[in-house]
């Protein structure tokens, strides 16, 4: 997909994968650190409040020892469709919401489709640069391996 000011500058991956919605949403939400990023990194989920509103924490950890925090909240759960969680806000002890330096709005959606599972992970950014800047990164291959990954998990 071609990031445009008219999709949200967003870029996409989708895999057709062979088992039922339901196994993928398991997978998808309850297996996440086994997915979630390309090996040979990790992820480590500290806090996952599976609710709009709820927060999301996750660290990245890197082959050679480095760390990347990711804090949010997710905007959307419906389970057995989509969740969507945005790093634009995030929250603090008291369960204020306190905006912060917004990067994506992610959002991964399952549909049923031919015998299986279509998996849809979009990350939406504020501006044109900011998308760029996430293709440079490796979008393709990153979020794509990831969707290697919950396949094989899956299938």
């Amino acid at each position: 997909m071609t990031a445009t000011a008219d999709n949200g500058w967003a870029l996409s991956i989708t895999r057709h994968i062979a088992a039922p919605p339901e196994k993928l949403w398991q997978i998808l939400t309850e297996r996440q650190a086994e997915w979630w990023c390309p090996v040979p990194w990790r992820a480590e989920f500290l806090v996952q409040e599976w609710y709009a509103g709820g927060r999301t924490s996750v660290v990245m950890h890197g082959p050679d020892g480095e760390e990347h925090p990711h804090e949010g909240i997710f905007l959307e759960v419906t389970p057995g469709v989509r969740f969507v969680s945005t790093d634009a806000l995030v929250r603090d002890a008291d369960g204020r919401y306190i905006p912060a330096g917004p990067f994506m709005v992610g959002c991964w959606e399952i549909a049923a489709e031919a015998g299986g599972t279509r998996y849809t992970a979009t990350a939406r950014h504020w501006d044109e640069d900011a998308a760029r800047r996430h293709a440079e990164m490796g979008f393709d291959e990153g979020w794509g391996a990831c969707a290697d990954q919950l396949a094989a998990l899956c299938e």
